[in-house]
């Protein structure tokens, strides 16, 4: 099992180039692995077996996007890297999202490592290291002027995900500081956290055609928190297109193209807040106390050219326990490069 999470943490890390051909309405590719994801979703294996063969159902979109503290404050620390990967299949896409729940899917994967402030010894007051993989099945429609986003994820935590031993050898290659031993004895142990996401969010447009949109989300698994805030979109260039939530940034990133696309740029501003009931990173039996409310503030550029585009963005993390003396600076990269 080690082997094979390692092995997908780097596939997740590697930067693909997107070929034109990606970018069709719809793919004829790969059909859901429902078997897998389904009892997160259905109410019953057989309303899996219908959906999964439902005619016509093509892979959309996919899309990625790396957080890092390296392209932040550049302080290897915390809330120190992840991984977000979202695949999606439906029906087909028309720039807006179905009317009903199971329409539309999104495989989703990510991989996060959380780390103390200081990797290369041991400080009990300090949060302790986790390493975390996930792989989840999430649905995407609009009731109404609502958009909603259900789901649920199977959480891997510790060493099993075999994520310490990547970072210590990808630290060795780099010259790097190396993971102390005596942090890693201490690290959250191996465990498996069933997790439940939702988020409700409606957009409000401007005359000028500046997009707002206040959303609510709830979370409980290895995190157990509900959070209301958000987003400013000036720029009309993921118009159409469907936008994913990185669960530790929460910068939004495009997991399904509009229809047309064209060149340009967008600009993104967002702030959340969140009252935090629990987390298995932050376990009270050693002595943690959480804060009462967890901040993030963000913004970030979506630019396009003919054969490449990007985002970046710059988020702001407060503080996640009371020992916690500052907050961070994480960066988000997402690139594509079409040949």
């Amino acid at each position: 099992m080690r082997k094979l999470l390692i092995a997908l943490g780097i596939s997740c890390l590697t930067v693909t180039p997107v070929h034109a051909s990606d970018h069709s309405k719809e793919q004829p590719s790969d059909a859901v692995p429902m078997s897998v994801a389904a009892p997160i979703l259905a109410a019953s294996p057989a309303d899996a077996a219908r959906d999964a063969h439902t005619p016509g159902r093509v892979k959309v979109g996919y899309g990625r996007i790396i957080t890092n503290d390296l392209i932040g404050d550049g302080k290897d620390r915390w809330r120190t890297g992840s991984v977000a990967s979202s695949r999606v299949w439906a029906q087909g896409w028309t720039g807006t999202l179905p009317s009903s729940a199971g329409d539309l899917l999104e495989l989703r994967f990510l991989g996060q490592i959380i780390a103390p402030d200081r990797i290369d010894r041991f400080r009990p007051a300090d949060r302790p290291y986790a390493g975390a993989l996930s792989v989840g099945l999430h649905t995407h429609f609009k009731k109404g002027t609502i958009e909603w986003a259900l789901g649920g994820d199977v959480v891997a935590i510790g060493p099993q995900t075999g994520l310490d031993d990547f970072q210590d050898g990808l630290h060795g290659i780099f010259g790097a500081p190396r993971l102390f031993p005596g942090m890693l004895v201490n690290q959250i142990p191996d465990t498996f956290r069933p997790t439940l996401v939702a988020e409700a969010g409606k957009d409000f447009v401007t005359a000028g055609g500046i997009r707002l949109r206040p959303f609510a989300e709830a979370r409980a698994g290895d995190e157990s928190l509900l959070r209301i805030g958000a987003d400013i979109t000036i720029g009309g260039l993921n118009d159409g297109a469907l936008l994913v939530r990185d669960p530790v940034s929460g910068q939004r990133y495009k997991a399904v193209p509009p229809e047309e696309e064209f060149g340009g740029a967008t600009f993104v501003l967002g702030a959340d807040i969140a009252h935090v009931f629990d987390s298995v990173y932050l376990p009270e039996s050693r002595g943690y106390v959480l804060n009462d409310t967890r901040q993030r503030v963000r913004a970030g550029i979506h630019w396009k050219a003919d054969t490449m585009g990007f985002f970046y963005g710059l988020t702001w993390l407060g503080r996640e326990f009371k020992a916690q003396p500052e907050g961070q600076f994480v960066g988000s990269l997402k690139l594509d490069l079409r040949f």
